[in-house]
């Protein structure tokens, strides 16, 4: 064992242990001053490299887009124009309209479309010269219903118009224009019988049977 100047033996190992961190001290400083420089030169290429927010953004904008004021100001526009635009005038087609119209006939005198008020007046007729034609052949006025349905059907079907309906003025015709026709007059008298279904009228002033028949009741 090796004795130093005052005599006391010298440790190998602490000796070693000793120098081995005096060379690990040394070469810190070292590490961390390299270090440093190159997070340096890392912040100074991503200064460079970084574009400025308000430049992005400028680029991210289409050529095309029409700013967002801009825009605005057009619908604000556009609003006020539907605001003062002047509203459409209507036209009910409702009130111009009068019974008839839609199958050609005029509105008023030989041709035109028949009152309620006639109509029933002309049923009353032909009902009281039903009950005199029963009361006269048969003493009874239980047949007057039938007599009273073969004169409404023949006279119909062959001339358009019974006995009252020609003393009220009126007669029945198809919405084409052409006769009644036997067919259609036996549909027509058999409806009427039901009293409640020609009472059922629309604004053309036809009733149930009418509109099965497709006639119409007019002026002659």
């Amino acid at each position: 064992m090796a004795l130093g100047s005052d005599n006391r033996p010298r440790n190998g190992y602490r000796g070693g242990v000793a120098s081995k961190s005096r060379k690990r001290g040394g070469a810190a400083p070292a590490r961390s001053a390299g270090t440093t420089r190159a997070g340096t030169a890392r912040a100074r290429t991503a200064r460079a490299r970084t574009v400025p927010a308000g430049t992005a953004r400028a680029r991210t904008v289409p050529a095309g887009t029409v700013p967002a004021g801009t825009a605005q100001a057009g619908s604000a526009q556009a609003g006020s124009a539907q605001l003062t635009a002047p509203p459409e005038v209507r036209e009910n087609p409702k009130t111009e309209a009068y019974p008839g119209q839609q199958f050609g006939l005029p509105e008023r005198g030989a041709g035109s479309v028949a009152s309620i008020g006639s109509r029933i007046v002309a049923l009353f007729i032909d009902w009281l010269l039903s009950l005199a034609i029963a009361h006269w052949l048969t003493h009874s006025q239980y047949w007057t219903i039938l007599i009273f349905a073969v004169e409404v059907f023949v006279l119909t079907a062959l001339t358009g118009s019974t006995v009252g309906m020609r003393i009220c003025r009126i007669r029945v015709i198809r919405t084409g224009g052409g006769p009644v026709g036997f067919r259609w007059a036996l549909v027509r008298t058999v409806l009427l019988l039901t009293v409640v279904l020609p009472l059922i009228t629309d604004f053309d002033r036809r009733g149930i049977h009418d509109r099965a028949a497709d006639t119409i009741v007019v002026r002659s």
